[in-house]
């Protein structure tokens, strides 16, 4: 229940529930306010959907790839600091469509805002560190559950809490994922070295 449980927070924490709500609004912004709701579930369940291919395919990776667990943890880790990092110090990142369509199709709200880069390999760490894959699909469906709640409400939360904010909890968020990726960095080369001993 604890690895659940500290999963889930990570995995949420890693989506970036709120870091994104300016960023989806600005991909829907064009989008007529009636079919929002639909362009953004439909959008979500493609990024799920990324996620469990991603879960179910981890060991096979690893596998095929001749990736060792620890390796994965450390390079995680130094993913997981690296966007870290921007969530603290701010970034330039926008949203980018195609002017012809107002309609945001896969790119970019499904990837790489939602199923992105450090949430991909968090689900292939967590795949290989789980006990077994009917835990890790709950996780990854609990904390999908939890983004997708905060970015169907994007337009009213953005409203209540204003850019200054939505930057504050940003900054929170990438402060708690440092000293996460961190940990996970320091937890990858404890094994190691239980394994070279």
């Amino acid at each position: 229940m604890d690895f659940f449980i500290s999963s889930v927070i990570t995995l949420s924490l890693v989506m970036d529930g709120f870091g994104n709500i300016p960023l989806f609004i600005a991909a829907l912004k064009k989008v007529a306010p009636e079919r929002r709701k639909t362009v953004l579930l439909r959008e979500l369940g493609i990024a799920l959907v990324i996620m469990v291919g991603f879960l179910f395919m981890g060991k096979w990776f690893l596998r095929a790839f001749g990736v060792r667990p620890f390796s994965l943890s450390v390079a995680g880790g130094i993913i997981l600091f690296i966007i870290s990092v921007k969530l603290v110090f701010g970034g330039e990142d926008e949203v980018k469509t195609d002017p012809k369509e107002d309609e945001p199709f896969v790119v970019p709200l499904a990837i790489p805002l939602v199923a992105g880069p450090a949430a991909l390999s968090m689900v292939m760490i967590l795949s290989a560190q789980a006990p077994n894959k009917l835990v890790t699909l709950g996780v990854v469906l609990v904390a999908s559950l939890i983004n997708s709640v905060i970015l169907m409400l994007s337009f009213p939360i953005s409203t209540l809490l204003g850019k200054r904010g939505l930057v504050a909890i940003e900054r929170l968020t990438g402060m708690i994922l440092i000293l996460m990726s961190v940990d996970m960095v320091l937890g990858g080369i404890a094994e190691f070295m239980k394994l070279g001993n």
